[in-house]
């Protein structure tokens, strides 16, 4: 009996890096839509939190097809340091980080929010939830790959 995976059989944690590629992309096409439709000014956080979000778009597509399972290594690091920029940027808006510390002091200030949904929800809290979820579908990828 053959024990390899055949041409109709989905590998384990495939559905799942598709999924984090869905996610990926829909941040990144928000992200775009929010400063280039509406205006929305980005400041130095938010860049950093862009420039780990948006070449995952490519890295996972790029993973997916042909199914490469190291993917998880490669994006994990970008959802890493994305994650820790918005967690950082998260804490300076609700005013948790002394303001002698905050990276952006000329320009657009990082402290301030200047879109809100459902009244609580901010760009950087977007940010940060798109990575948390990104993260947990790498893991649990990961996971069914080493099981």
């Amino acid at each position: 009996m053959n024990d390899s995976i055949s041409s109709n059989e989905i590998p384990p944690g495939w559905m799942l890096i598709f999924m984090a590629w869905t996610v990926v992309a829909s941040a990144t096409l928000g992200s775009l839509f929010f400063s280039e439709v509406m205006g929305v000014p980005v400041c130095i956080l938010c860049w950093y939190q862009r420039i780990a979000l948006y070449p995952l778009t490519f890295i996972l597509a790029v993973g997916l097809f042909p199914y490469d399972p190291k993917v998880v290594r490669y994006a994990g690091v970008l959802t890493g340091m994305g994650w820790c920029t918005a967690l950082f940027h998260v804490l300076l808006v609700a005013g948790v980080i002394p303001e002698k510390i905050h990276p952006c002091m000329q320009g657009i200030p990082c402290s301030e929010t200047h879109l809100v949904l459902f009244g609580f929800l901010t760009i950087p809290m977007m940010s940060l939830l798109t990575f948390t979820l990104v993260a947990a579908l790498l893991f649990f990828a990961r996971r069914m790959q080493s099981s």
